[in-house]
């Protein structure tokens, strides 16, 4: 299982939007650059890095800060945040994204998604985001009528290399939330599932890894704020499966 260390961006700066409250972003002392180095030193193996005013208003807002943080570190970086034309699709990978990720477009254009795995094979991922049973997009302001699973599989057929999913129930520990549909995410699904959202122990990043067609997950705060160690994280996510034994 492949850990992505999440760096959110807005303005330049790493933040969280805690709840996706974009009116109190909590901002971290460390810049994007310095934050990226520091995983690859870690072992990370890929970043996720997104673009928070690209979310919430479409288009490039932070493009100098990630293309830094491409030129910094020699691992590959996904891309996510405003993608919503296939010239941005395009324009990142000349900028030297490894992967990019398409959220609310994916949901409002399917034929963007389709020229996109097309034109790119293997590199479109689709991040799908559900709050109370829907899928929600426009940065968690838009709720459609679309279950995730259900949205998740139409993709399937495009060409799309991973799904990332977000639980934000579970995200934002609501008491009747549960890892039950995440799992699901995993066993329904015939493409690679990234869990995001989900981490905020060590315990998680072991749950996760054993979970049928995770294949991934993002972490951004629990590292930003020292929930979860990341050197510790990639043992587990790294360590061979190990069949229980019985006696």
């Amino acid at each position: 299982m492949i850990i992505y260390p999440d760096i959110e961006l807005q303005a330049g700066e790493c933040v969280n939007l805690v709840r996706g409250r974009r009116e109190e972003p909590v901002h971290y002392a460390i810049s994007p650059v310095d934050a990226a180095r520091k995983f690859a030193a870690q072992g990370a193996q890929a970043l996720h890095v997104v673009d928070l005013e690209g979310v919430l208003q479409g288009g490039r807002h932070n493009t100098q800060a990630i293309c830094d943080i491409i030129n910094a570190v020699q691992i590959p970086v996904q891309v996510g945040g405003g993608i919503r034309t296939i010239d941005n699709v395009n324009w990142w990978f000349d900028h030297g994204a490894e992967r990019v990720v398409l959220g609310t477009a994916a949901v409002k254009d399917r034929r963007l998604v389709e020229n996109a795995c097309a034109q790119h094979p293997g590199r479109v991922l689709v991040s799908v985001d559900a709050r109370g049973g829907r899928v929600v997009v426009e940065g968690w302001r838009e709720t459609t009528s679309f279950t995730a699973l259900e949205l998740a599989q139409s993709f399937e057929q495009s060409g799309v290399a991973e799904i990332i999913y977000t639980d934000i129930d579970r995200a934002e520990d609501l008491p009747e939330s549960s890892i039950a549909n995440t799992s699901q995410m995993g066993r329904e699904l015939n493409i690679p599932v990234i869990s995001s959202g989900l981490v905020k122990s060590l315990d998680d990043v072991s749950t996760l890894k054993y979970m049928e067609n995770i294949a991934g997950c993002v972490i951004g705060r629990a590292l930003f704020e020292g929930w979860v160690d990341l050197e510790k994280a990639l043992e587990i996510a790294n360590a061979p499966y190990k069949p229980a034994e019985f006696i």
